[in-house]
C-alpha cells in the first residue's frame, strides 16, 4: 500500500501541493486526474523522491519514504516513468532498458523476455539508439526500462501525450494486464478522462493543488469529473 497523507510541497514561496492525501494497494490502479499545472506532476516527483515535501507523510509498504533518496525508493520497488520519458537518446533500446538494472542484484540484472511480449516493437529495434525512435515508441521503451525494475509501485506520468491512438491502446492494454497480475500497485496521472476511466479502480481529481473529488471509479459522477478537466 502506497499511503500519501496530508502532503504539502513548495516550490519556493509558492505552494504546488495542499494537504494531498491518498491511497493505492498493489493489485489496484489508482488515476489521479486534473489539468496542467495543478500538482499532479508534483506528487509523483514527491514520492520519487525528486523534491522534498514540506509536510505530510509519503509511506510504501508502511515505511516513511521522507528522508530516503530517489536512488533508495527506487531499491524498495518504486518505479517512475516522468513525463516526457527520459530516455536516454545516444544510447541504445538495449542500453535504455539495462540501466534499469541499477536497483537489482547482480544476479537479477537481465531483460525479462515478458519485457518483448508486452512492447513487441521494442524487440525489433534494440540497436536502434532512442533518440531515434517515434514519440509512442520512446513512451514504451520508457515504460518497459521501468518494468525492468521489478517495480512494485509504479508511476506513470501522462503516458497518453503525443501518443498516436494505436499506442496509446497498447499502452492501455500493458496496464490492464499489470492490474490483473495483481503484484504491483500502479499510481496513472492522466488528464484524459476516458482513458483514465477504462483502466481505474479508483479516481483522484486534483485541483490548485488539493484533492477535489476522489472514489471508486462507478461511484463518481462523469460530469462532475469533467468539470474539473475542461479548461
Amino acid at each position: 500500500m502506497l499511503e500519501v497523507g496530508a502532503l504539502d510541497l513548495a516550490y519556493g514561496a509558492a505552494l504546488a501541493l495542499r494537504k494531498v492525501s491518498l491511497a493505492v494497494g498493489v493489485g489496484q490502479v489508482l488515476c489521479l486526474l486534473g489539468r496542467n499545472g495543478v500538482g499532479k506532476t508534483s506528487l509523483l516527483r514527491a514520492i520519487a523522491g525528486a523534491h522534498p515535501p514540506a509536510g505530510g507523510h509519503i509511506r510504501w509498504e508502511g515505511h516513511e519514504l521522507a528522508r530516503l533518496p530517489p536512488h533508495e525508493r527506487a531499491r524498495r520497488g518504486i518505479a517512475w516513468v516522468p513525463q516526457g520519458r527520459d530516455i536516454f537518446p545516444l544510447l541504445t533500446v538495449a542500453e535504455n532498458l539495462e540501466t534499469g538494472f541499477a536497483v537489482l542484484p547482480r544476479g537479477a540484472r537481465r531483460v525479462p523476455a515478458e519485457i518483448f511480449d508486452l512492447f513487441p516493437v521494442l524487440a525489433t529495434m534494440l540497436r536502434r539508439r532512442g533518440g531515434d525512435l517515434s514519440g509512442g515508441q520512446q513512451q514504451q521503451l520508457a515504460i518497459a526500462r521501468a518494468l525492468v525494475m521489478r517495480p512494485r509501485l509504479l508511476l506513470l506520468d501522462e503516458p497518453t501525450e503525443g501518443i498516436q491512438p494505436s499506442i496509446i491502446k497498447d499502452i492501455a492494454r500493458v496496464i490492464s494486464l499489470l492490474r490483473e497480475r495483481r503484484e504491483m500497485a500502479i499510481l496513472l496521472v492522466e488528464q484524459y478522462y476516458d482513458f483514465a476511466h477504462a483502466l481505474a479502480d479508483r479516481i483522484a481529481v486534483m485541483d490548485r493543488g488539493s484533492i477535489v473529488l476522489a472514489g471508486a471509479r462507478e461511484e463518481l459522477d462523469e460530469a462532475d469529473v469533467r468539470r474539473h478537466l475542461s479548461v
